[in-house]
């Protein structure tokens, strides 16, 4: 019984692992047909993913919008690598690839972040900008410092590839969570304040922002909530463990429709112009088309 509880707590380490990366997880949750609930999530958030892409090329937001854009191509070519590299390399170079792929979205995706603040409070004073910038991002780092556990630094073998890797996966990891935190911070103030700048309720940054801000939320209360399975669930039996890595699926999957939802929410609102931008077009033709016009009806005139 010894063995068997100490073993349990060995592969809910690793789980904990899998599970802390924001990167593709392993964990499937088998529904009453041919495809898992993770495959049916994969392929509809690969599909909203590229629907999204046609409207911001064909309604022109990558214009306005160009590092959102990024977060969304690079998320796709995740979703890629989840797919067709998974299985078929080794495990170390797959692994290798997957956390270049995270750090680099943490960078894109703290991008976005600026880009949308910069665009809903772009009539404020800079000092004021600066200020708050400053605020959130001293509010968010304390956060991440108590955030989750930090590794036992002098166990990490900083000269080897594997050392190497095991900082960039918590650059990734922290990194994320800073940034969630931040979008988070960042979304509750445009939904507050962006009306009195260049964020009304119907305009593309707030409802980028609302978005942003609704996944990030998301994920943090998901993690939130496996650290204190983590914390205070030691399992005995290999079905305790098995029963606990079910509930970590199921909550990677909820997280996955929320952002499914977030996608859709993309979708619509992004399609559909701002306030006043769909009336400002038929009035220029207006004003094009009306010296055509008098002009004619002076000839008539003479005539």
């Amino acid at each position: 019984m010894r063995t068997v509880s100490r073993t349990g707590a060995v592969k809910l380490e690793k789980g904990l692992r899998r599970f802390s990366a924001r990167g593709p997880d392993k964990v499937q949750m088998h529904l009453n047909f041919a495809f898992s609930a993770r495959q049916v999530l994969w392929t509809l958030s690969f599909a909203a993913q590229l629907v999204l892409l046609v409207v911001l090329l064909g309604r022109d937001r990558i214009r306005r919008f160009p590092w959102f854009t990024a977060s969304i191509v690079l998320f796709t070519l995740r979703l890629l690598a989840e797919v067709l590299l998974s299985g078929r390399m080794p495990i170390l170079s797959l692994q290798t690839i997957f956390i270049s792929l995270a750090d680099l979205a943490v960078i894109v995706d703290l991008l976005v972040v600026v880009e949308v603040a910069r665009r809903a409070f772009s009539g404020a004073k800079p000092l004021i900008c600066l200020a708050g910038a400053v605020t959130l991002v001293a509010v968010a780092g304390v956060a991440v410092a108590f955030w989750g556990p930090w590794p036992a630094w002098k166990e990490i073998s900083w000269g080897t590839l594997i050392g190497k890797l095991q900082l960039m996966q918590l650059l990734a990891q922290k990194g994320d969570t800073l940034v969630d935190l931040i979008t988070v911070e960042t979304g509750l103030m445009v939904v507050a304040l962006g009306r009195h700048f260049k964020a009304g309720w119907r305009s593309h940054t707030q409802k980028i922002a609302i978005g942003l801000s609704t996944a990030a939320f998301a994920w943090l209360a998901i993690q939130g909530m496996w650290q204190i399975v983590a914390r205070t669930v030691h399992p005995q039996t290999q079905q305790e463990y098995e029963r606990i890595m079910g509930l970590g699926g199921k909550l990677v999957n909820a997280n996955k429709v929320v952002f499914l939802a977030v996608l859709v929410w993309w979708i619509v609102w992004l399609w559909l112009d701002e306030p006043g931008t769909a009336v400002q077009i038929p009035a220029a033709v207006a004003a094009v088309e009306t010296p055509s016009l008098t002009a004619g009806t002076v000839e008539e005139e003479k005539q």
